[in-house]
């Protein structure tokens, strides 16, 4: 067997299997973009459906067109997602749904592996049961902190708590694959201030014009509880974030500065090679999973807001113990993290030599351009 047989394989074992729940015989379906759409890679689709016909699955491709703003599934597709054991959201309709109750079944799953080499590599075929298991474990700490602080390099520092030890939401409404994010962390009992470079993009709910807005310098961006309540930098980068917001709150008639969780990326092996300028949208919507990036949900009180604010390399501090530390992500440092690694040799690996590539410009930070 060649190693490209072989990686598809385990990737698809690992959707099909140990993500879906699935066996030979189940019905499938693949919900995908048109090949010209530029968002995922044209090919995905047909390597998961060989892939899937040869584990036993009784396999169906739909074709959907891309809408910029978030509309229900037509008739024929949500009859289809009714009928399936199993659908796979290669399409970035399942992410705007993704938190829109009974708009697709619970069963549904959507890949945060957009092209062929995301998906060969360790970030599809490390194992998903180890992750959802690090998830739960990471989860279970901060619940059990008292102290939550958070810094970065370029000047971020923010500090709070769980709120009554309870996460704002989750992702219960379709299945992330691969896991590489743990629950949104609520801002309410949170302050203190975000540094962003770059620019703000969009956060995968509504595809607006323009997606992203320039930042020459570092922004910090100051807030209380769910609340944006300054800007700090220079003159044209304040402009721009508050045109930019106002933009994006008038066109969705939402609240401009309104914050409402936080979270960052879980799985070493997620990494974008190329820099996040060439395209806001599939940066955005793929290289979240890596610990080096941690971002907030901002513009908007429906999750997950319509503007995203990006933090590179933090330091993530519950009470005592550094779990994040400058964007390298310890899991040996959480309760039962040592067990857990060494249940999971595949996760232990992928901790070892975690990906760097996050879609970083000149100068290794974010940039416009």
């Amino acid at each position: 067997m060649s190693e490209l047989i072989k990686n598809v394989e385990q990737a698809a074992k690992n959707i099909l299997f140990n993500c879906a729940k699935g066996q030979a015989g189940d019905t499938l379906l693949i919900v995908h973009e048109a090949c010209d759409e530029g968002y995922y890679d044209p090919k995905l689709h047909g390597l998961v459906a060989e892939a899937a016909k040869t584990l036993g699955f009784e396999v169906t491709l739909f074709e959907i067109a891309f809408a910029p703003d978030i509309k229900d599934p037509s008739p024929e597709l949500a009859a289809k997602l009714a009928a399936a054991d199993h659908s796979l959201f290669l399409a970035r309709l399942g992410d705007q749904l993704r938190f829109q109750k009974n708009k697709i079944p619970a069963r549904s799953i959507i890949s945060y592996a957009i092209d062929s080499d995301m998906f060969l590599s360790s970030f599809a075929r490390a194992d998903y049961a180890g992750f959802a298991e690090l998830k739960g474990l990471i989860e279970a700490a901060f619940v059990a902190a008292k102290r939550i602080q958070v810094t970065c390099p370029a000047g971020t520092d923010f500090s709070g708590s769980l709120q009554n030890g309870e996460f704002e939401h989750s992702d219960i409404y379709l299945k992330r694959f691969p896991l590489s994010i743990f629950n949104p962390v609520p801002i309410f009992a949170f302050s203190g201030c975000i540094a962003q470079n770059g620019f703000l993009t969009g956060t995968g709910s509504q595809y607006y014009k323009p997606y992203a807005c320039e930042l020459r310098d570092t922004l910090l961006i100051d807030f209380k509880g769910a609340d944006i309540t300054g800007f700090r930098g220079s003159q044209r980068d304040i402009s721009s974030a508050q045109t930019h917001y106002e933009m994006v709150a008038k066109k969705y008639n939402i609240d401009p500065y309104f914050v409402h969780s936080w979270h960052a990326g879980i799985h070493p092996a997620c990494r974008f090679d190329h820099p996040a300028s060439e395209n806001f949208e599939r940066w955005s919507g793929a290289a979240f999973g890596n610990p080096r990036l941690l971002h907030f949900h901002s513009c908007g009180k429906i999750p997950p807001g319509e503007i995203s604010i990006n933090v590179v390399d933090p330091s993530i501090r519950l009470d005592d113990a550094l779990i994040w530390e400058k964007g390298v992500l310890h899991p040996e440092r959480l309760r039962g993290g040592d067990m857990l690694l060494a249940r999971f040799p595949d996760l232990a690996r992928a901790f070892q030599n975690p990906a760097k590539e996050i879609g970083l410009g000149p100068a290794e930070r974010l940039s416009f351009s």
